[in-house]
């Protein structure tokens, strides 16, 4: 049937057939335009002819081989300036960082030398966009994102030799792991961790630039904190099942990260914190000075001083995670509690020693008898002291001439002994000791008086008083609450004082 065609329709097909392979041809060449003129081209179309996809594959990266032909991994070198680093966030575990960050790697497939071109093309994120680059990310990051008005702040040099350097002014939050223990006198010890994303160390290795890889701002400047010293790192993260923050979720991974070592300034706690704190506890010994029975004052001035010191303690904790371990500022917050619930709990104590209506019968007049007898119950003291007063009898012994013996009376039942009443040396005996009969010698001036019991045995009066019973003294409630105070003005501060100087050396040997 074909061959009944006419020759018309035959020169026509030959026709569009030509036209076809001619375009074909035309549209080869389109698609992997020549180099022979790349020395006269502009820096646009000389990167439009080295990255045209018959050349280069941004989705492969850059290889290289070494002498027994095994495809080495590539070297990314890392910088980073940083030109501004905010105060720790102490709340949410983080601080903010503004920096320059700078990776370094050589990509020859875009080396342009061999064109007898010297001069480095300069780019930002439209060229960056059509290259290979690395795939980094902060292990540590909260949020990131590369700074810029108009146009994202991205460098992208390329140089003849096909080194490519891409710089990112970035700002990131990032996570730093705190330890609160000695706040507010601690040290925090934060990190930037970068990782590589994609590609394990048999694709990837990161590294540090050998010069000057981390630099600050000389004109940065902390406010709460210092930055004492800070130094870098290059690791390996081992991923597996379990840890899948990379891309191929297993393998080894090239690391690096650097650590800054922020100490806290504590000028603005000892001004705003312990000395007011130190303030409010002595002002809580004002009470000291006051009447115990003046209830209302002393109430007033211990309940607004625990109250005042309340408040100053939280506002300085509101901004630190809940965290149970015992902080160095809590311990001074205890401390500091103990001493102005002491003095109200010393308020309280006088203030029920002077509402009682009965005296107070002490042994001796020192601290523990006068704690001991407020505390000790009264009718068993009462009834110790009835007994020994009705039970007792007085016996009295002078060294005088023409005296007679009051014992010696007491015993006859006479009472017509000549006593001088100028003198009141008394000897109490117990109805329970042996009768004493007092014997007055004279030797020369010095007069002698023994006694001697029905046994026959002399005793020296003078030479042991422990046979003596005690003879209380009686103070009144008042006289007691009062004393108390006064021992109280002396003790608290005494006390605090102690507790100053422990706080400090222990805040300091840690």
């Amino acid at each position: 049937m074909y061959l009944y065609l006419k020759p018309a329709f035959w020169t026509t097909l030959i026709l569009v057939s030509s036209i076809w392979t001619s375009v074909g041809v035309n549209a080869e060449e389109e698609e992997c335009p020549s180099m022979a003129d790349a020395g006269s081209l502009q820096q646009t179309q000389l990167i439009q002819r080295l990255t045209h996809v018959c050349r280069y594959d941004r989705l492969e990266r850059p290889f290289e081989y070494d002498s027994d032909g095994k495809r080495l991994p590539i070297v990314v070198k890392t910088r980073i300036y940083v030109y501004f680093l905010q105060n720790l966030n102490s709340d949410l575990l983080q601080f903010k960082m503004h920096a320059l960050l700078q990776l370094r790697f050589q990509d020859k497939r875009l080396a342009y030398k061999a064109f007898n071109r010297s001069d480095n093309i300069l780019g930002q994120k439209h060229l960056s966009e059509r290259l290979w680059l690395p795939h980094i990310f902060f292990a540590n990051e909260r949020e990131s994102s590369i700074l810029g008005t108009d146009e994202k702040d991205v460098l992208t040099s390329l140089s003849p030799e096909g080194n490519v350097i891409i710089s990112t002014r970035m700002q990131a939050s990032l996570y730093c792991w705190m330890n609160f223990q000695k706040f507010p006198f601690d040290q925090q010890f934060c990190s930037t961790v970068l990782e590589s994303w994609m590609y394990n160390t048999s694709d990837l290795i990161l590294e540090w630039e050998p010069h000057t890889p981390i630099s600050f701002d000389p004109e940065m400047r902390l406010t709460e904190y210092n930055m004492a010293q800070f130094w870098h790192n290059t690791t390996i993260v081992e991923s597996d099942g379990n840890n899948l923050r990379h891309g191929a979720f297993a393998g080894n991974y090239s690391s690096l990260s650097f650590t800054v070592n922020l100490k806290r300034e504590i000028g603005f706690y000892l001004l705003d914190y312990y000395l007011p704190s130190m303030m409010i506890v002595a002002i809580s010994w004002v009470s000291f000075w006051l009447q115990a029975d003046a209830s209302p004052p002393r109430i007033m001035l211990g309940t607004s001083t625990m109250l005042s010191f309340i408040t100053l303690s939280s506002s300085q904790s509101k901004n630190l995670p809940k965290v149970s371990y015992i902080k160095v500022s809590e311990v001074w917050f205890l401390g500091c509690t103990f001493f102005i619930f002491g003095s109200l709990v010393e308020f309280a104590f006088v203030n029920t020693i002077w509402r009682r209506k009965e005296n107070i019968e002490l042994k001796k007049v020192n601290s523990k008898y006068i704690i001991k007898s407020t505390l000790t119950p009264r009718p068993a003291r009462r009834q110790i002291g009835g007994s020994l007063s009705n039970e007792s009898r007085a016996r009295s012994c002078s060294s005088l001439d023409n005296i007679v013996s009051s014992t010696e009376s007491v015993r006859n039942g006479t009472g017509n002994g000549t006593v001088n009443q100028g003198f009141n040396n008394y000897l109490t005996v117990h109805p329970n000791l042996p009768i004493i009969r007092t014997e007055c010698a004279e030797a020369d001036t010095v007069s002698i008086c023994s006694a001697r019991t029905s046994n026959d045995h002399i005793v020296d009066v003078d030479k042991d008083k422990k046979d003596t019973p005690p003879t209380f003294t009686t103070m009144t409630p008042q006289e007691i609450a009062m004393w108390i105070d006064r021992r109280s003005r002396f003790l608290f501060p005494a006390m605090f004082l102690a507790f100053n100087a422990l706080y400090w050396t222990f805040v300091y040997v840690l």
